[in-house]
């Protein structure tokens, strides 16, 4: 195989990522220290160091779970989130976090071929390590890297907390490929169909999700994705990389090519490919917080929604945001 299957690349310019590399280990630190001072008492966050022993691959996860008032308490839906190229399980945290507050726990995987590591090293071979993270053996191993964490989380002590038949995969950028493959994409390769879906996955969350590259026909590899899906983006979110253009409108080709009849689009108005993620002031110093909350509230609608039957907050979500959205798509009634 020699083409990439997806790739989730962050919002950089050459200059950029170089400017990324040299800052990156003080910024993790500041971004990790900022996220853990949010923390209540509502949440309880574990780091879990597991590894796939059939792969010889380490599959370090944080599970924010919903703080348990009795060994007996109820079992709760899970939301497996996939990082973009370059981040780790410490990424995302407000998603994390709101999910847990809200009797939803969430998994957070971590990619060790594609994770933060990337940014490690000499920064002349910076583009080249995240080229070579986008290829087809790191793209099929993010999927089994979530298939495997969830696997070890539904056989553990834990499972017992988790509700087995409510799971959804969600991802932004790199991730989201990973969770639209885990969902049911299909990828040709050599005369045959890559499948990666996993069963268990009953719902999905795309955010910033990039084309499948080297595909000319989406629907041919997003057409088998018919669970209820979201996908999330924004005017501006464009990804910039040698080799790895892609611009906004391609999220919304995405959302376009899968199958799901029970599919969901929300487009803001400006931001970046990066605002997704737990970075502050990217895509604009006062837009930035606006669209986390706004993502916040969406993705816990779509979750009930899907879950529990219970539309009235995803109805009611696409006025509330009004002033921040460009566009909003949802199921016909």
């Amino acid at each position: 195989m020699t083409r990439p299957i997806p790739t989730l690349l962050p919002h950089f310019s050459r200059r950029a990522l170089l400017q990324a590399a040299a800052g990156a280990a003080a910024l993790a630190a500041m971004k990790l220290q900022a996220a853990e001072s949010q923390l209540t008492g509502a949440v309880e966050v574990l780091d879990l160091d597991w590894a796939d022993a059939a792969r010889q691959r380490p599959v370090p996860v944080r599970l924010y779970l919903p703080a348990a008032a009795e060994p007996a308490a109820r079992r709760v839906p899970l939301v497996v989130f996939s990082h973009g190229i370059g981040g780790s399980r410490r990424g995302y945290s407000y998603l994390g976090q709101h999910f847990a507050r809200h009797g939803v726990a969430s998994l957070h995987l971590q990619h060790v071929g594609s994770d933060r590591n990337l940014w490690m090293g000499s920064i002349f071979g910076l583009v080249g390590r995240l080229q070579g993270a986008a290829q087809d053996g790191e793209a099929i191993a993010r999927v089994q890297d979530l298939r495997f964490a969830l696997d070890t989380l539904l056989a553990g002590d834990l499972a017992r907390r988790i509700d087995a038949s409510r799971i959804v995969a969600a991802g932004h950028s790199y991730g989201a490929n990973t969770t639209l493959l885990a969902a049911g994409a299909k990828v040709a390769r050599e005369g045959r169909a890559i499948a990666l879906k996993d069963e268990r996955v009953r719902a999905a969350i795309a955010i910033s999700a990039p084309p499948f590259y080297g595909e000319s026909e989406p629907a041919r590899v997003l057409g088998s994705v018919t669970v209820p899906s979201l996908h999330i983006t924004a005017t501006d979110d464009v990804i910039r990389i040698p080799g790895y253009y892609s611009g906004a409108e391609d999220r919304v080709a995405v959302f376009d090519a899968v199958g799901s009849r029970s599919k969901w689009l929300a487009v803001f108005e400006g931001g970046s490919h990066s605002m997704f993620t737990d970075r502050a002031g990217t895509g604009g110093v006062a837009l930035n917080p606006q669209v986390k909350a706004a993502t916040q509230a969406l993705t816990l609608a779509f979750v009930r929604s899907v879950f529990e039957g219970d539309s009235s907050a995803i109805s009611a979500w696409p006025q509330q945001h009004a002033a921040i959205l460009a566009r909003f798509s949802a199921p016909a009634a």
